[in-house]
């Protein structure tokens, strides 16, 4: 298995992010009742893990590598392509069905870092763990009363 992200100091960084996203969501959202985020064993298992690696697949192992097929999409600004950018606003719509709107619209910076990852490893491992860790951070966040 190819982790050659794992010596990307870029890598170390995407975590340190997460502690801005959370803040974040922290300062502009509070859940009603936080408990209810872990009250089943399935919650935290598609939450932090089968969302995760499906929306990864899917957005950055499908959408996002179709897209780079695209010339135009492929240009980079400071490494983040457009391809990166077009499936982060998908990403980001997709969950105005499910969140708040300022909450779907903050989705829409940590799909950037993941899409970054894809696109500098051609990869959706990287993805997947970031994905997975920011996730897992998120509802350890809204756990704590």
């Amino acid at each position: 298995m190819n982790n050659r992200y794992l010596k990307d100091r870029h890598w170390y960084y995407a975590f340190l992010a997460a502690l801005v996203f959370w803040f974040a969501v922290d300062y502009f959202f509070q859940p009603a009742d936080p408990r209810n985020l872990f009250r089943t064993p399935e919650i935290i298992l598609f939450a932090i893990i089968l969302y995760p690696v499906l929306e990864e697949f899917v957005f950055r192992g499908v959408i996002q590598r179709q897209l780079l097929n695209r010339q135009r999409l492929r240009r980079c600004l400071w490494g983040i392509s457009g391809a990166n950018v077009a499936t982060s606003i998908l990403f980001s719509a997709l969950h105005f069905i499910h969140q708040p709107p300022l909450m779907a619209a903050l989705i829409f910076f940590p799909s950037l870092i993941f899409g970054y990852f894809r696109d500098r490893h051609r990869s959706v491992v990287p993805s997947i763990y970031l994905h997975v860790f920011y996730n897992a951070g998120f509802l350890f966040l809204f756990s704590v009363d």
